[in-house]
């Protein structure tokens, strides 16, 4: 009898930056794990409590093996969202950010579908949503 594909299973999220330091600092503040010496290498990872690693590469990394690769232009298909306790540490968290200087592109909220959100930019412009059970 023949044996079943295996599934292949989300391991990592990888994100292209333009610059280490300012995006591992960005996701520090939301809790991220990651080492100090990483601020300087070409590539970094860190394993969130769930098991999922998150990927940051430099562009010139990304370009040392796709030399043809631009920088996106416009809209994100992409984004990551990080789940707070509740609706008091979202908008903590969203007002440590801009303090640390982010920039907010949407303040906290009471969402229809029954959650406090925010999002805010890292470093690269991208799109990172807080969230928590308004109830």
């Amino acid at each position: 009898m023949p044996t079943a594909p295996r599934i292949p299973r989300l391991d990592a999220i990888g994100l292209v930056v333009s610059d280490m330091a300012a995006s591992l600092a960005f996701y520090r503040l939301l809790g991220v794990d990651i080492p100090a010496d990483a601020d300087t290498a070409a590539h970094a990872e860190a394993t969130l409590p769930s098991g999922l690693r998150v990927l940051w590469d430099t562009e010139e990394t990304i370009r040392s093996f796709d030399p043809g690769w631009t920088r996106p232009q416009g809209g994100e298909r992409i984004g990551l969202a990080f789940l707070c306790a509740g609706p008091a540490e979202v908008d903590a968290t969203y007002e440590a950010l801009l303090a640390a200087g982010y920039a907010g592109h949407l303040k906290p909220w009471d969402a229809v579908w029954g959650q406090r959100y925010a999002v805010v930019l890292d470093p690269d412009g991208c799109g990172v949503s807080l969230f928590a059970s308004a109830a």
